[in-house]
Protein backbone atom coordinates (compact mmCIF):
# COMPACT_ATOMS: atom_id res chain seq x y z
CA UNK A 1 0.00 0.00 0.00
CA UNK A 2 1.27 3.71 -0.65
CA UNK A 3 1.85 5.79 1.93
CA UNK A 4 -0.48 8.28 0.28
CA UNK A 5 -3.73 9.05 -0.81
CA UNK A 6 -4.26 9.50 -4.35
CA UNK A 7 -8.09 11.39 -3.54
CA UNK A 8 -8.08 12.88 -0.41
CA UNK A 9 -10.56 11.23 1.88
CA UNK A 10 -13.73 13.18 2.66
CA UNK A 11 -13.23 12.53 6.59
CA UNK A 12 -9.34 14.43 6.21
CA UNK A 13 -11.60 17.65 4.65
CA UNK A 14 -13.90 17.87 6.93
CA UNK A 15 -11.73 17.71 10.04
CA UNK A 16 -9.11 19.88 8.50
CA UNK A 17 -11.75 21.99 6.98
CA UNK A 18 -10.21 25.38 7.65
CA UNK A 19 -7.61 24.12 4.86
CA UNK A 20 -9.07 24.35 1.10
CA UNK A 21 -8.66 20.86 -0.89
CA UNK A 22 -11.32 21.81 -3.08
CA UNK A 23 -13.24 24.68 -4.99
CA UNK A 24 -17.21 24.41 -5.35
CA UNK A 25 -17.54 26.05 -8.95
CA UNK A 26 -20.71 26.32 -11.38
CA UNK A 27 -18.44 26.72 -14.21
CA UNK A 28 -16.08 23.85 -15.68
CA UNK A 29 -12.93 24.25 -13.59
CA UNK A 30 -9.68 22.55 -12.53
CA UNK A 31 -7.17 24.49 -10.66
CA UNK A 32 -3.63 22.96 -11.11
CA UNK A 33 -0.90 23.33 -8.89
CA UNK A 34 2.52 22.64 -9.19
CA UNK A 35 5.06 22.19 -5.92
CA UNK A 36 9.20 22.15 -5.29
CA UNK A 37 10.49 25.03 -8.58
CA UNK A 38 11.05 26.82 -9.95
CA UNK A 39 13.48 24.31 -11.42
CA UNK A 40 15.66 24.45 -14.63
CA UNK A 41 14.06 23.55 -18.10
CA UNK A 42 11.41 21.58 -16.02
CA UNK A 43 9.55 24.67 -14.63
CA UNK A 44 9.62 26.50 -18.18
CA UNK A 45 8.62 23.06 -20.01
CA UNK A 46 5.75 23.26 -17.86
CA UNK A 47 5.05 27.00 -18.48
CA UNK A 48 5.25 26.34 -22.53
CA UNK A 49 2.90 23.36 -22.07
CA UNK A 50 0.49 25.49 -20.07
CA UNK A 51 0.64 28.57 -22.47
CA UNK A 52 -0.34 26.07 -24.93
CA UNK A 53 -3.94 26.02 -23.46
CA UNK A 54 -3.79 29.64 -22.49
CA UNK A 55 -4.01 27.50 -19.10
CA UNK A 56 -3.10 29.62 -15.66
CA UNK A 57 -1.60 27.43 -12.90
CA UNK A 58 -0.52 27.97 -9.08
CA UNK A 59 3.00 27.70 -8.19
CA UNK A 60 3.89 26.72 -4.65
CA UNK A 61 8.01 27.81 -4.87
CA UNK A 62 10.96 26.92 -2.33
CA UNK A 63 12.60 29.72 -1.46
CA UNK A 64 16.14 28.91 -2.18
CA UNK A 65 14.94 27.61 -5.74
CA UNK A 66 13.84 31.31 -6.33
CA UNK A 67 16.71 33.16 -5.52
CA UNK A 68 18.41 30.48 -7.05
CA UNK A 69 16.61 30.67 -10.50
CA UNK A 70 15.06 34.02 -10.50
CA UNK A 71 15.42 34.30 -14.17
CA UNK A 72 12.42 31.50 -14.18
CA UNK A 73 11.01 32.61 -10.93
CA UNK A 74 10.20 35.78 -13.02
CA UNK A 75 9.12 34.17 -15.96
CA UNK A 76 6.10 32.94 -13.80
CA UNK A 77 5.21 36.17 -12.61
CA UNK A 78 5.31 37.65 -16.02
CA UNK A 79 2.76 34.67 -17.29
CA UNK A 80 0.40 35.75 -14.61
CA UNK A 81 0.63 32.39 -12.70
CA UNK A 82 0.09 32.18 -9.15
CA UNK A 83 2.73 32.34 -6.80
CA UNK A 84 2.51 30.14 -3.37
CA UNK A 85 4.92 29.39 -0.36
CA UNK A 86 6.42 25.93 0.10
CA UNK A 87 8.96 27.18 2.76
CA UNK A 88 12.58 27.88 1.77
CA UNK A 89 13.92 24.70 2.58
CA UNK A 90 11.01 21.94 1.92
CA UNK A 91 10.38 21.12 5.44
CA UNK A 92 8.38 18.74 6.70
CA UNK A 93 6.42 19.86 9.61
CA UNK A 94 6.32 16.66 11.58
CA UNK A 95 10.35 16.67 11.78
CA UNK A 96 10.79 20.09 12.54
CA UNK A 97 9.60 22.13 15.76
CA UNK A 98 7.43 25.38 15.50
CA UNK A 99 10.07 27.69 16.07
CA UNK A 100 12.02 26.12 13.29
CA UNK A 101 9.34 25.96 10.77
CA UNK A 102 8.22 29.16 11.49
CA UNK A 103 11.65 30.66 10.26
CA UNK A 104 11.75 28.51 7.56
CA UNK A 105 8.09 29.92 6.04
CA UNK A 106 9.31 33.46 7.03
CA UNK A 107 12.30 33.53 5.06
CA UNK A 108 10.03 32.51 2.05
CA UNK A 109 7.95 34.66 2.84
CA UNK A 110 10.28 37.35 2.55
CA UNK A 111 11.22 36.18 -0.42
CA UNK A 112 8.56 36.10 -2.50
CA UNK A 113 6.74 39.14 -0.58
CA UNK A 114 7.12 41.45 -3.54
CA UNK A 115 4.51 39.10 -5.38
CA UNK A 116 1.79 39.68 -2.33
CA UNK A 117 1.29 35.94 -2.11
CA UNK A 118 -0.99 34.57 0.88
CA UNK A 119 -1.04 30.71 -0.61
CA UNK A 120 0.82 28.34 1.18
CA UNK A 121 1.36 24.66 0.81
CA UNK A 122 3.38 22.37 3.37
CA UNK A 123 6.07 20.18 1.70
CA UNK A 124 4.61 16.37 1.91
CA UNK A 125 1.79 17.94 3.04
CA UNK A 126 2.87 17.55 6.42
CA UNK A 127 2.39 20.25 9.57
CA UNK A 128 1.54 20.68 13.32
CA UNK A 129 -1.83 22.33 14.17
CA UNK A 130 0.06 24.83 15.65
CA UNK A 131 1.99 25.68 12.63
CA UNK A 132 -0.87 25.83 10.55
CA UNK A 133 -2.70 27.92 13.22
CA UNK A 134 0.54 30.64 13.36
CA UNK A 135 0.18 30.89 9.32
CA UNK A 136 -2.96 31.13 9.29
CA UNK A 137 -2.52 34.10 12.06
CA UNK A 138 -0.56 35.79 9.09
CA UNK A 139 -3.43 36.01 6.60
CA UNK A 140 -1.90 32.97 4.63
CA UNK A 141 -4.71 30.34 3.43
CA UNK A 142 -3.21 26.71 2.97
CA UNK A 143 -4.08 25.61 0.45
CA UNK A 144 -4.08 21.69 -0.11
CA UNK A 145 -5.60 19.20 -2.46
CA UNK A 146 -8.10 17.06 -3.58
CA UNK A 147 -6.53 14.98 -6.45
CA UNK A 148 -2.27 13.58 -5.67
CA UNK A 149 -0.96 12.81 -9.35
CA UNK A 150 1.91 11.03 -7.26
CA UNK A 151 4.19 12.39 -10.64
CA UNK A 152 6.96 12.56 -7.43
CA UNK A 153 6.35 8.09 -7.28
CA UNK A 154 9.65 6.83 -9.58
CA UNK A 155 7.86 3.61 -8.87
CA UNK A 156 4.75 4.17 -11.10
CA UNK A 157 4.57 4.60 -15.10
CA UNK A 158 3.71 7.50 -17.00
CA UNK A 159 -0.29 5.95 -17.17
CA UNK A 160 -0.97 5.38 -13.56
CA UNK A 161 -0.01 9.21 -13.31
CA UNK A 162 -2.43 9.86 -15.95
CA UNK A 163 -4.83 7.20 -14.52
CA UNK A 164 -4.63 9.08 -11.15
CA UNK A 165 -5.55 12.61 -12.57
CA UNK A 166 -8.19 10.95 -14.69
CA UNK A 167 -10.20 8.69 -12.60
CA UNK A 168 -10.19 11.01 -9.39
CA UNK A 169 -10.07 14.58 -10.99
CA UNK A 170 -13.99 16.72 -10.73
CA UNK A 171 -14.87 20.10 -11.18
CA UNK A 172 -13.24 22.29 -8.45
CA UNK A 173 -10.61 20.18 -8.02
CA UNK A 174 -6.74 21.14 -6.73
CA UNK A 175 -4.16 18.73 -8.37
CA UNK A 176 -0.85 18.26 -7.29
CA UNK A 177 2.07 18.27 -9.85
CA UNK A 178 5.65 18.79 -9.47
CA UNK A 179 8.05 20.88 -11.95
CA UNK A 180 10.94 18.91 -10.36
CA UNK A 181 13.68 16.84 -11.81
CA UNK A 182 12.36 13.52 -9.60
CA UNK A 183 8.96 14.07 -10.74
CA UNK A 184 10.10 14.74 -14.41
CA UNK A 185 9.12 11.73 -16.56
CA UNK A 186 5.75 11.36 -15.34
CA UNK A 187 4.92 15.16 -15.66
CA UNK A 188 5.93 15.14 -19.10
CA UNK A 189 3.74 12.41 -20.01
CA UNK A 190 0.80 13.40 -18.11
CA UNK A 191 0.23 17.02 -18.22
CA UNK A 192 0.02 17.88 -21.91
CA UNK A 193 -2.35 14.57 -22.02
CA UNK A 194 -4.43 16.05 -19.00
CA UNK A 195 -4.16 19.37 -20.60
CA UNK A 196 -5.71 18.12 -23.61
CA UNK A 197 -8.54 16.21 -22.40
CA UNK A 198 -10.11 18.13 -19.86
CA UNK A 199 -9.64 21.24 -22.47
CA UNK A 200 -12.02 18.86 -25.09
CA UNK A 201 -14.83 18.51 -22.58
CA UNK A 202 -15.40 22.11 -22.11
CA UNK A 203 -13.25 22.88 -18.98
CA UNK A 204 -10.81 25.96 -17.78
CA UNK A 205 -7.74 25.68 -15.51
CA UNK A 206 -7.38 29.10 -13.24
CA UNK A 207 -5.26 29.98 -10.98
CA UNK A 208 -5.73 29.78 -6.82
CA UNK A 209 -6.07 33.38 -5.49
Amino acid sequence: MKPYFIKTPKLVKIIFNKWFWSFNKKEKTIYLTFDDGPTPEITDWTLNELNKFNAKATFFCIGKNVVNHPEIFKRLTENKHAIGNHTNNHLNGFKNSKKEYLTNFQKADTTLSHNSSNLFRPPYGKLTLKQARNIRKQDYKIIMWDVLSADFDQTITPKKCLENVVKNTKNGSIVVFHDSIKASTNLQYTLPKILEYYTAKGYSFKSIN
